[in-house]
């Protein structure tokens, strides 16, 4: 095993470890379990940064009261209220401060929620007392601005603790107090109205806390899931990396080692061919038994198809590795496509098939592999020559495309592929079902190999084809592989 893949190995095992901790931290989020960040952390997070934002809201709200207390009450028991209102304060700021900074996996969320819960009910008792403070003697609308004054305190600790309901009821129990024993020491009919008016808004609040606590756990409970749906789709991307990975080096590994292997197989292959001519011509003298001669007939072909077969095996192969060397010259379409025509003439004339060629006038050359064209050339008239009933027609076109560019095909009067198969026949190895139901030979290589020496020249390859009619092969070359300066390449075009 070298360093690289070792090293490549060593990181994948880390970041699988690492999106399992994320995992098993978002699950432990959405069950609320122990273990990992829980609800109840959450909640509890939610009201300590609902609080450090409005640090400053309830002191200047006692600032207020107690400037407004000083018309009426004594100046001494103001401003010790005022002094306790500020020490409360500062002492839940701290607690909520150390909260932050607090290790969230090693805390004991109970133990906080009950400290800070605490530091709420001695702030609240401490806002409860200002109906002993600021009233005095006065009468009784001192006494129900201070009860409203309570009544408002209570709304905005309750709106900001309405995520946890312990510190809900730690706010509301030594307000409550104040005002019902308030009412009940005075006697008066207006304090029994505006305790029962407290009273009722307080019992709303509640209502309205317990609602903002159910938004903030659905909330919560969504993100979770959202949390875990992506950690999930993380770790399933990790995976798909890898397994992509994989796959791309072993297809690299397969096609290094057939491309690799052109000359291991061509060379005992082309040996087959030579002898077995050598005896099917008797060259060397007749046979004594003359089904040696068509026995050695039989080798000579199956050699050549498998030599053809091994080609496009090779060729496909290079393809995909990229180890396919483009020498591109000047080359005229036209001029290749009639001379893979007479390539071919002794398997067109076989096949009873008429070709013919259909070439614009003037056409440009193209800088291309001159090999590879011919490849192209010579995949497409064999396909064609294949799948053509005797008497068919073949037509082989060169002209200008819209965008600039030049185009070559070859169209024949076959039988069609289905639209639905036509994926299937472009695809490595793929063949459609005509090619099964008539037997014929091949690997399905042929027009993969095209479209791939085709995207080398920057073009693209399109298979038209309707069943009954026929199908067209269409390779399209861009504007910048046409050689406008060049002198155009001029060919009678033959019916």
């Amino acid at each position: 095993m070298t360093g690289a893949t070792f090293d490549a190995r060593k990181q994948h095992a880390e970041d699988a470890r690492t999106m399992g901790t994320h995992v098993r931290e978002a699950r432990a989020r959405l069950t609320g379990v122990s273990g990992g960040i829980s609800f109840d952390y959450e909640l509890l997070n939610l009201f300590v940064s609902s609080q450090l934002k409005s640090a400053f809201a309830l002191p200047i709200l006692a600032l207020v009261v107690a400037a407004y207390c000083m018309f009426w009450a004594e100046t001494t028991g103001v401003i010790l209220w005022l002094s306790t209102i500020a020490t409360t304060q500062a002492i839940q700021l701290a607690l909520c401060r150390q909260f932050c900074n607090a290790d969230p996996h090693e805390m004991n969320v109970r133990e906080w929620g009950s400290k800070i819960a605490a530091s709420e009910f001695l702030m609240a008792a401490t806002w409860a007392s200002l109906v002993y403070v600021a009233p005095g003697p006065s009468g009784p609308l001192e006494h129900i601005f201070v009860i409203g004054v309570l009544v408002i305190v209570a709304a905005i600790r309750m709106s900001i603790a309405s995520s946890y309901t312990l510190i809900v009821y730690a706010c509301m129990a030594p307000i409550t107090f104040a005002i019902v024993m308030q009412a009940i020491i005075r006697a008066e009919i207006v304090l029994w109205a505006m305790a029962v008016f407290a009273l009722a808004a307080e019992v709303y609040c509640l209502h309205l806390a317990s609602n903002l606590q159910s938004t903030a756990r659905s909330m919560l409970d969504y993100r979770a899931q959202k949390d875990a749906l992506i950690a999930e789709l993380e770790q399933a991307n990790v995976n798909s990396i890898e397994a992509r990975k994989r796959a791309e080096q072993a297809s690299a590994s397969k096609s290094h080692f057939l491309a690799t292997m052109s000359h291991e197989l061509r060379t005992p292959l082309n040996a087959i061919l030579g002898f077995s001519e050598i005896l099917k011509d008797e060259l060397m003298g007749t046979h004594a038994v003359p089904c040696y001669k068509e026995y050695a007939d039989d080798i000579h072909r199956s050699g050549e198809h498998l030599l053809t077969l091994i080609n496009q095996v090779l060729d496909h192969s290079r393809v995909e590795a990229g180890k396919f060397q483009l020498h591109e010259t000047a080359v005229a379409l036209q001029y290749v496509a009639s001379d893979c025509r007479s390539l071919l003439s002794l398997k067109i004339a076989e096949g009873r098939i008429e070709v013919l060629e259909n070439f614009e006038p003037d056409l440009p050359m193209v800088h291309a592999d001159e090999r590879a064209i011919r490849q192209i050339w010579l995949n497409l008239i064999s396909n064609a020559i294949k799948f053509t009933p005797p008497e068919g027609k073949i037509v082989l076109s060169v002209g200008r495309t819209r965008a600039g560019g030049v185009y070559m095909s070859v169209r024949d009067t076959g039988p069609g592929i289905p639209q639905e198969e036509i994926p299937r026949v472009l695809s490595s190895f793929g063949q459609g079902s005509l090619s099964y139901e008539t037997a014929q030979e091949g690997a399905g290589l042929g027009l993969p190999i095209v479209r791939g020496l085709v995207e080398l020249h920057n073009g693209t390859f399109e298979l038209r084809s309707a069943v009954g009619i026929g199908t067209e092969g269409v390779a399209e070359f861009p504007g910048s592989r046409v050689i406008y300066s060049a002198e155009p390449a001029a060919l009678v075009v033959n019916a």
